[in-house]
């Protein structure tokens, strides 16, 4: 029996659900289409937005003969043989429409099969991928095809979708908050809601489903959470942010998107080590020994119990008081020690075990701190062909007020002990 998804696929791109930027009466495609120029196109959007149908509706418009492939089951034999086939026809001058389907799993040499054919306009190559092009396909091939992103569906577009499968399957018995509550479990997902009405095709009662019927006969959809997709650094990135941008209550949001995504909470724990570190630095000196006890207690009471104390790190950095300035000194001090790498230390705080070294100026009037008025010498640690710089510049928030004054308190020691001439 043919599923239900495939039965309700549209049949033209007038019927194609959502994405009016791209199929609407000024949308782009239907531009593209209207001037008769087929263009390489990469169709990205989340699962269940319309990718695979807009794309085979897009490469039947043009009169050009058609290969669909999938990167799941087709391999580099396959596409060679497409290939093969392609150069010998007759049609060639006419061209040849190739479809991929989740296009991101082709390797780096399976996309470059593809460039001179495009180029010269052999082949006109339709995409579609959930993952980020940006990072999923080759630059090659990114600068040879126009990427076109697509949107979850609407809650509008996902109640027409279950109207069209009721046409189909019959009506459902649906209370209108079991209704939406269906359109909010789907997420988007046009594929889904319809999985979810042939999944309760048949599903009788007298009176309309509620909600709390929906709960015992239809399954809690996963999040969308790719691990080793785009969507993993999308998520991480927005938790970071939140903390950044001082919001708990965002945060926590993130923090158990993620968990229920399924990430390990380990990485998180790392990811909080991070920030602590990044963001708010010498602000706060407990907000470092804070995330390390939150990733030990994890390490030590595993999961749920040890997820509590990373929310509670992540609550306490985003109510800390903040600064880079700590993550800003160590960039440009690791900038400077990269192109100075081959400056020697000065003489003067290198140590003479042998008569050579005392000989060639080691150690040679090195004052020891400790022995000095405010145990400080003022002396310079920096290569001596090298002007001294300035990387940590603390802000007036939080604990580094302090560093601040400390800061003011050595520079004014340093500049009196420069100064040769008499107080």
């Amino acid at each position: 029996m043919t599923p239900l998804a495939e039965q309700l696929r549209p049949r033209g791109l007038e019927e194609v659900v959502g994405q009016i930027h791209l199929v609407g009466p000024h949308g782009f495609l239907t531009q593209i289409i209207e001037q008769g120029r087929p263009l390489s196109i990469i169709l990205w959007g989340p699962p269940g937005c319309g990718k695979t149908s807009i794309a085979r509706l897009y490469a039947k418009t043009f009169n050009k003969r058609f290969v669909s492939l999938s990167a799941v089951w087709d391999g580099i034999a396959e596409l060679k043989r497409v290939i093969k086939e392609m150069t010998e026809t007759p049609l060639l001058g006419q061209g040849i429409v190739i479809f991929v389907d989740e296009i991101h799993r082709f390797n780096r040499a399976q996309q470059d099969t593809f460039l001179p054919f495009i180029e010269n306009g052999t082949v006109i190559l339709i995409g579609a991928t959930a993952e980020n092009p940006s990072f999923a396909l080759v630059h090659a091939l990114l600068s040879r095809v126009r990427v076109l992103e697509c949107h979850s569906l609407s809650p509008e577009d996902l109640h027409l979708l279950l109207q069209r499968a009721e046409a189909v399957v019959g009506p459902l018995n649906l209370a209108q908050e079991a209704r939406d509550y269906l359109v909010h479990l789907s997420q988007g997902d046009g594929r889904f809601v319809i999985n979810l009405v042939e999944n309760m095709r048949g599903l009788k009662k007298d009176t309309p489903l509620t909600i709390e019927d929906l709960q015992h006969v239809v399954q809690k959809r996963a999040a969308l959470f790719d691990r080793a997709g785009d969507q993993h650094y999308n998520l991480i990135s927005a938790l970071h942010k939140a903390v950044r941008g001082s919001d708990p209550d965002a945060a926590l949001y993130w923090y158990t998107r993620i968990l229920e995504g399924g990430e390990e909470p380990l990485f998180l724990a790392r990811r909080i080590v991070r920030m602590a570190s990044e963001d708010i630095g010498l602000a706060d000196p407990h907000a470092l020994p804070l995330a390390l006890a939150a990733r030990e207690t994890y390490e030590a009471l595993g999961s749920p119990e040890g997820e509590l104390a990373l929310a509670e790190a992540i609550v306490y950095l985003a109510l800390a008081p903040k600064s880079n300035a700590l993550y800003t000194a160590y960039k440009q001090a690791r900038a400077l020690a990269a192109s100075t790498g081959h400056l020697p230390p000065p003489k003067i705080i290198l140590n003479a075990p042998t008569k050579l070294m005392k000989e060639k100026g080691y150690d040679a009037r090195y004052k020891y701190d400790h022995d000095e008025e405010e145990a400080f010498s003022g002396q310079n640690y920096f290569p001596d062909t090298l002007e001294r710089s300035s990387f940590y510049h603390p802000v007036e928030r939080g604990f580094e007020r302090e560093m601040v004054k400390r800061l003011a308190y050595f520079a004014q020691l340093r500049a009196q002990k420069s100064d040769p001439s008499p107080s």
